[in-house]
């Protein structure tokens, strides 16, 4: 076999090392930006946050023979537990939009869900949303219990 065509059969060292280089700085550059964005078990993680959030509420009302309310601010993306200090800040690129009763016992509601001594409530729902997909965090009016249901495309 003749040496000059077995050089000119593969790449070289320095050949490989630049090609890796140039594949390292592309990533380095390219990967920060595939990673932002809630996903949809984030997404799903948050809808439970918002039930135990609720049913914290509604134990607390059951415990303490009060009511509880649960303040739920959709554009500012934000929930205040009521029988707690806790609250709950849904990040930017998630879609939040609240289906509340205009009046809770006989009184304006305001964005609020409230729970009674008796763990019943006024009922509501809070609808966490990315990209089509989304969840629905239900509150039965009647019996005050919590639900999380799937939304849209999953």
């Amino acid at each position: 076999m003749n040496r000059d065509a077995a050089s000119d059969a593969g790449f070289t060292l320095l050949e490989m090392v630049c090609v890796i280089a140039i594949v390292a700085m592309l990533a380095a550059v390219l990967m920060p930006n595939l990673s932002r964005g809630t996903s949809r078990p984030r997404l799903e993680g948050y809808a439970i946050e918002t039930a135990a959030l609720l049913k914290s509420d509604r134990t607390t009302a059951m415990a303490r023979q009060a009511t509880v309310t649960t303040r739920v601010d959709a554009p500012a993306r934000l929930l205040r537990a009521g029988g707690s200090d806790r609250t709950l800040q849904v990040p930017d690129d998630v879609d939040i939009a609240a289906m509340l009763p205009a009046r809770c016992n006989e009184r304006p509601a305001g964005g609020t869900i409230t729970f009674f001594a008796t763990g019943m409530s006024c009922g509501g729902t809070i609808i966490l949303s990315r990209l089509g997909a989304g969840y629905e965090v239900r509150v039965n009016w009647l019996t005050g219990g919590i639900e999380v249901a799937p939304r849209g495309k999953q």
